[in-house]
């Protein structure tokens, strides 16, 4: 199971952060290498990390592909830069940040990747819409979502917001 975790908390111009998502799933599946799987429904989430800014919207989706993680990453990347993502502040306000959380069962830790993502665990604004396409699997070091939902200390509000209106919404949960 290959899962990137989408969120989006600032408009640009006037696109909405619903739109912001949808366009980045959509630049994504325009990729040759990757296919779309599943799309979890929206969330409204509160901020981590730097609290004073607008709450998020955030998704998770399972993709397909054969590009190795350190490729994938840079897709990634090069998506958010497409969309005029600016990395000026730590956590701070993004119109789209797009986050490899798993890469089948592959552990690593580089400068630039880690796999699973350290803090997928401790995040319910991924756990709570992780859970709707994951199911019972086993996602981080054999545990399910549910189990690291009971686990986590994260008491941050996780709210539903809704789907996310695509061509291709007939995939998404919700």
């Amino acid at each position: 199971m290959i899962i990137l975790g989408l969120g989006s908390n600032i408009s640009v111009g006037n696109i909405t952060r619903e739109e912001n998502i949808a366009t980045a799933i959509r630049l994504l599946q325009a990729h040759p290498g990757i296919g779309l799987e599943r799309v979890s429904s929206l969330y409204e989430t509160e901020p981590v990390g730097l609290k004073e800014q607008p709450n998020f919207l955030n998704a998770v989706i399972a993709i397909t592909t054969d590009l190795p993680p350190v490729e994938l990453l840079a897709v990634c990347l090069d998506t958010e830069r497409q969309m005029g993502r600016v990395r000026a502040v730590r956590w701070g306000p993004r119109n789209i940040d797009i986050d490899l959380l798993l890469y089948h069962n592959v552990e690593m830790a580089t400068d630039t990747l880690a796999l699973p993502h350290p803090r997928l665990p401790d995040r319910k604004f991924v756990l709570i819409p992780l859970a709707e396409i994951a199911g019972d699997c086993a996602v981080y070091k054999g545990k399910t979502v549910q189990a690291l939902l009971a686990a986590t200390g994260d008491d941050s509000q996780v709210n539903r917001y809704g789907t996310i209106k695509t061509s291709w919404q007939a995939n998404a949960i919700g």
